[in-house]
């Protein structure tokens, strides 16, 4: 996790600054950075196909770190590109989510707030 609140703005800055010294914010447009997502998503998912999940938390995670970093990274890349402040969209969710599924009726369960 974060551990300073300017540790997510540096973190931005060195994914804009890779992008930009190779030239790649012209191929990085919102469709794109999308597309990169559910593609790097993909990538995560392979780790785990056909595996149980102790399978995977026991071998090599490396991949499994390298997926989620990508999926992050293009995540990030998109949130910037759409002049969004990623602290405040989370927390934007965090609290629709705490509406829609309240403590009291949600602790526990797996269902969808549709059926609380």
């Amino acid at each position: 996790m974060f551990r300073r609140d300017s540790e997510l703005d540096d973190i931005l800055a060195k994914i804009n600054a890779f992008r930009e010294e190779r030239d790649w914010r012209q191929f990085h447009n919102p469709k794109d950075l999308s597309i990169s997502i559910s593609l790097e998503s993909a990538e995560l998912l392979e780790n785990f196909q056909w595996k149980t999940s102790e399978e995977v938390l026991n071998g090599d995670m490396e991949n499994v770190k390298e997926e989620i970093a990508d999926v992050l990274i293009y995540s990030l890349m998109l949130a910037s590109d759409l002049n969004m402040n990623v602290g405040e969209i989370i927390e934007e969710k965090l609290h629709k989510n705490s509406l829609k599924y309240p403590v009291e009726s949600s602790k526990g369960s797996s269902k969808k707030y549709t059926e609380l």
